[in-house]
């Protein structure tokens, strides 16, 4: 449980992050509470994403990554976000990518923050 609480709040930040460089990627509220609700909320419906959708997306499409050596990886994470943002929508959170372009600069930021902040806090 306290690996999941610490793996939200290391995405959340990722997230945050991605919302502040990347002009595409918006995250609207009225004040920092309210952001700071919503982008744990987002890292939430990240992680789901991550978690049940990624690997399927990942499966059949073996043979790009193959091609790719791998390089397919910032595609499939670009629309993993790209779908967090449209389930964002859909529920009503403050959280929106505009195209395909910010959520591949976006996953990628998203990418090296949260490989930071897993460094900076293992417990090994």
């Amino acid at each position: 449980m306290k690996g999941f609480v610490i793996k939200t709040l290391i995405n959340a930040a990722a997230i945050w992050v991605a919302a502040w460089i990347v002009a595409g990627i918006t995250l609207t509220g009225d004040d920092w509470q309210h952001k700071t609700l919503t982008v744990v909320a987002v890292a939430l419906v990240f992680g789901v994403v991550n978690w049940l959708i990624k690997p399927v997306v990942q499966l059949f499409s073996l043979p790009l990554f193959i091609l790719t050596l791998g390089l397919f990886t910032f595609v499939v994470n670009a629309l993993m976000l790209w779908l967090t943002s449209w389930a964002s929508d859909k529920l009503d959170l403050d959280f929106h990518v505009d195209g395909f372009w910010s959520a591949l600069f976006g996953a990628l930021i998203i990418s090296l923050v949260s490989w930071g902040l897993s460094l900076a806090l293992d417990d090994d």
